[in-house]
């Protein structure tokens, strides 16, 4: 073998073991992203051209880190030299164009076709853990190994950034990193968020509060399911704000396929509000699926279980959702997937960024929160009238994406 063809052969090699690092942000290999250049070999020495989506792409030095260590695993290979540049602005126009699929800007992402299940979280009332039910919830249904997101849609009271560990020292949410008019979300514990306090700037709690009325919330959340690319989906959550005003009926308008989780507290006063918050959802075409009930009691070390805040309140509220029927004639049927109690660890986990499923994965309220995620996992989607976009499996054999 000539040593043109030797270093040939290094140069493909080489190119082979990039395709398994992958873009942190837009979670892709970066062969696939055409942000490979030029890779050459002589005398064992390789260099490496990689293209970033955008001048200080904050990715940048994760994505040299792996290039490196993928270079120096290639045989044959002695010394690996990365040279980082950036993508002309009809590169990166191209890379768009090919990550939303042809589809051009300003699309809903999550239509009535998409085959990525949609979950709105809701409740009547605020201050019943819903953000926190949420947010390990997601963190849960990524472990199981699904590509998870989260919309932060609670606008006024948006908490999933610092649930989620994307905050800095100041309590500042992280910011998404955009390639021309798309916006990557912040990846966190593998979930990928977007929340309005990721767009706010300042240092006071002034700065960073949101005084708007309808119409700029149904923006707000358009624009969330048009300009963030999310990628392929198993499963998008959502975190409703409390009660039944603009944005839950926005939600309602732009995904009346999401299936609906209302969480409340077991006292008879917030079950009677959480109640209403399920039954604004049906009226805009939504599904409700089941009643979380959050702050169910608190195990004293005597194993005596205190009911702080009372107790039935989530089975009450799954019992008067499954009353009557639907459009169709067929039963409602809500039921309660679970009771999570009072727990240090599971307010720990959401102050520290580090949520309890993770944390302290034994612990009772993990476990509660762990039975959702069985339940979402075990429910059948309806796919009635649904386009379903099949892909070749191995055998040659055709299969839906996604599940």
């Amino acid at each position: 073998m000539s040593e043109i063809s030797a270093s040939e052969t290094v140069a493909h090699n080489i190119r082979r073991a990039l395709a398994t690092v992958i873009d942190p942000e837009i979670r892709k290999p970066i062969t696939e992203l055409n942000m490979v250049g030029d890779v050459t070999v002589e005398n064992g020495n390789a260099s490496v051209t990689i293209k970033l989506t955008i001048v200080g792409c904050p990715a940048a030095r994760a994505i040299e880190r792996d290039v490196t260590e993928a270079v120096l695993g290639v045989p044959s290979v002695a010394e690996a030299s990365i040279t980082v540049t950036v993508m002309t602005s009809e590169e990166r126009g191209a890379l768009i164009e090919r990550l939303r699929a042809g589809k051009g800007a300003r699309n809903q992402q999550f239509g009535r076709d998409s085959l990525t299940r949609i979950f709105a979280v809701t409740s009547g009332k605020g201050g019943v853990g819903k953000s926190t039910l949420t947010a390990n919830l997601a963190v849960d249904l990524a472990q199981n190994g699904l590509s998870v997101g989260i919309i932060d849609a609670d606008v006024f009271g948006f908490s999933i950034p610092g649930i989620l560990g994307l905050v800095d020292n100041q309590g500042h949410a992280q910011k998404p990193t955009r390639v021309g008019d798309m916006i990557l979300p912040p990846i966190g514990h593998g979930v990928k968020v977007i929340s309005i306090g990721m767009f706010l700037e300042g240092g006071d709690a002034s700065s960073r509060t949101v005084s708007w009325r309808g119409p700029m919330l149904h923006r707000t959340i358009q624009q969330f399911l048009t300009d963030v690319y999310f990628g392929d989906l198993d499963v998008l959550l959502l975190d409703l704000p409390p009660g039944t005003g603009d944005v839950a009926i926005s939600i309602g308008q732009l995904l009346p396929q999401a299936e609906v989780l209302v969480v409340t507290t077991p006292q008879s006063a917030a079950a009677d509000v959480a109640e209403r918050s399920g039954i604004v959802a049906r009226q805009t075409g939504q599904k409700v699926i089941g009643v979380i009930e959050n702050m169910s009691g608190i195990v004293t070390p005597s194993g005596e279980v205190l009911n702080i805040f009372g107790e039935g309140g989530g089975a009450e509220v799954a019992r008067r959702l499954s009353e009557g029927k639907d459009s169709s004639g067929e039963p409602h049927e809500v039921s309660l997937l679970a009771s999570v109690p009072l727990s240090v660890p599971l307010r720990e986990g959401g102050d520290s960024g580090i949520p309890v499923v993770l944390s302290a994965p034994h612990d009772a309220s993990s476990q509660a929160i762990h039975r959702v995620t069985e339940a979402i996992l075990s429910r059948k989607r309806h796919l009635t009238r649904r386009k379903l976009p099949f892909s070749t499996g191995e055998g040659g054999g055709a299969r839906p994406s996604g599940w």
